[in-house]
């Protein structure tokens, strides 16, 4: 059994859940989101609890129960709460040159600066010049424009320098060793 799967998602005061055959859309103050059911599975919903069923226990829908549990609480939580991912530039001269919330200019040590827009529902905010936040309602979109921004400048590990998540660890290695 699929512990993630049998787990009940509640559904907050403010959120609307509607189920059109595959199709589940989640409307909240944040936004909505909608995304077709995967396989088999179905949702029923009993007094603002939804629970994510499966027809049988093929491996097909094992594996795709407990996944579309996540999927529909990532939803609710991103119209209610909505995401964010934090990145870091370390570096000498490495910097956001010029940010709005729906574009970056990032200075990367090339010989021009590197452009980003974001896409839709997805906002820039930068506190400070070397500190970028990626905010949305949707998770994998969010996770995806920050892999995006910092596959420009990974994190390398003899000085340390590139874009890397707030929380990342770089591990640093000793340079060449002298005779």
């Amino acid at each position: 059994m699929s512990r993630v799967g049998n787990s009940p998602i509640t559904v907050p005061s403010g959120v609307e859940i509607g189920v059109d055959g595959r199709r589940v859309v989640v409307t909240g103050a944040k936004g909505t989101l909608s995304r077709d059911l995967p396989g088999e599975i179905t949702l029923r919903a009993d007094d603002g609890i939804l629970h994510v069923e499966r027809p049988d226990d093929t491996a097909q829908n094992r594996s795709l129960h407990g996944l579309t549990r996540s999927l529909v609480q990532n939803m609710v939580t991103g119209v209610t709460e909505g995401f964010t991912k934090e990145l870091r530039i370390q570096g000498v001269g490495y910097r956001v040159a010029e940010s709005t919330p729906t574009s970056l200019e990032l200075s990367l040590g090339f010989s021009h600066t590197v452009k980003i827009a974001a896409p839709e529902g997805v906002e820039f905010e930068v506190p400070q010049r070397t500190q970028i936040v990626v905010k949305g309602i949707d998770k994998q979109l969010v996770g995806q424009v920050a892999a995006d921004i910092r596959k420009w400048r990974p994190p390398e590990p003899y000085k340390g320098k590139g874009i890397r998540y707030a929380d990342e660890r770089v591990k640093r290695k000793a340079g060449k060793a002298a005779k």
